[in-house]
């Protein structure tokens, strides 16, 4: 048994079987690398893990035509998918989505700001409204700073927070 001590996540996700996030001395969540990737207990856990970093927008749960949405200060209407029950109408929360959870597409338009090639991929910094966002798309994409991009927000990958506790609700 090794225990190695790391503020390098990258470098955590790659050598450990089992990986413990601290923060300020408390244990925010153990588990195996992708269980942390995939299903992060809190907003802490959520952006440490994973780079590019999680995308993270403060919005409010609003029920639509019987199901739960989403929407944020500027009213942008973010598409969820949960269970019946786990988010009430007027909650704070956190939406969180990763930036290869973030697809071109028709669903909602971004204002591109930087985009920066890397080869394998193509990162695009965004403002979707007021909110920022990034991208990580496997296409190769030709586009310049200022250029409006259709993205569509995986809603089976999106990730909720309670706003209040940081807490991971879906």
């Amino acid at each position: 048994t090794t225990i190695y001590v790391t503020h390098d996540q990258i470098e955590a996700m790659t050598m450990a079987d089992k990986i413990v996030v601290m923060h300020d001395g408390v244990v925010e969540q153990v588990g195996a690398p992708l269980e942390l990737y995939d299903r992060p207990a809190n907003l802490f856990v959520a952006g440490f893990i994973g780079s590019p970093a999680m995308n993270f927008i403060e919005g409010q749960v609003s029920i639509v035509n019987g199901g739960p949405v989403v929407t944020t200060e500027d009213g942008i209407a973010l598409p969820v998918l949960v269970s019946p029950g786990v988010l009430r109408d007027g909650q704070r929360v956190v939406y969180g989505i990763r930036p290869e959870h973030i697809s071109l597409g028709a669903g909602h338009a971004a204002h591109v700001s930087v985009i920066e090639p890397t080869g394998s991929e193509t990162q695009a910094f965004m403002r979707l409204g007021d909110n920022p966002l990034v991208g990580a798309f496997r296409e190769r994409i030709a586009l310049q700073p200022g250029a409006r991009l259709e993205v569509r927000l995986d809603p089976e990958r999106v990730h909720l927070f309670d706003k209040a506790s940081g807490q991971r609700l879906a």
